[in-house]
């Protein structure tokens, strides 16, 4: 009997761990296949594309109805992620960044032309963040890289704070909708400039 019972015990943990992994494998699957995603994150729901997947940039622009030329934040699950665009820059900037992630810090780093023209928009730097949100973090991990996060929302529209919003606002454009709840931070990522120390948002 109590065989049984460490039996049954064990396919509930397995299924509980399956069911809290697939839809992640899901979601990464979508992004490498071109498509776009809507994910929780620790403010209010995002949109999230594979940041070298020119298709899906554009769609995110058409989708929001947002102007190109103003670039996109790219999460990531550690700083180990953002390595291709960090390996010029000193370890004092190194540890800066590292001590403010995870959190809500978003730093503005150059970009040295390593990400497309659509995520850097008309700057010269890009706007990086590693997110302190578990899911963020379990799926940029299985995506195997930073992902685009922007506000899933039209373009000077308010933004949404649930799976449901989302679904209701921009469900006909999307690919997959990643349940979870938002996190409790009520106010955006602070913007700082890296080489200047500028706080330019926070």
């Amino acid at each position: 009997m109590q065989e049984k019972e460490s039996c049954s015990t064990l396919r509930t943990l397995l299924y509980k761990t399956i069911n809290m992994r697939w839809p992640i494998y899901q979601a990464s699957h979508i992004l490498k296949a071109s498509g776009v995603i809507a994910y929780p994150t620790e403010t209010v729901w995002g949109l999230g594309c594979d940041p070298f997947n020119i298709e899906a940039l554009e769609r995110i622009i058409q989708i929001k109805r947002r102007d190109a030329h103003k670039g996109l934040i790219l999460v990531a699950a550690d700083i180990k992620q953002f390595e291709f665009l960090l390996s010029t820059c000193c370890a004092e900037d190194i540890q800066k960044m590292s001590d403010s992630w995870p959190g809500a810090v978003t730093w503005l780093v150059p970009h040295q032309h390593r990400v497309p023209q659509l995520v850097h928009g008309q700057f010269d730097t890009v706007a990086i963040r590693v997110s302190s949100h578990p899911l963020v973090q379990q799926l940029c991990t299985e995506f195997g890289g930073p992902i685009v996060s922007t506000s899933a929302n039209f373009s000077g529209k308010p933004t949404v704070r649930c799976a449901v919003q989302a679904r209701a606002v921009l469900g006909p454009y999307l690919d997959f909708i990643l349940q979870g709840p938002v996190g409790l931070a009520n106010a955006p990522s602070r913007i700082i400039d890296l080489r200047s120390g500028r706080v330019i948002r926070g």
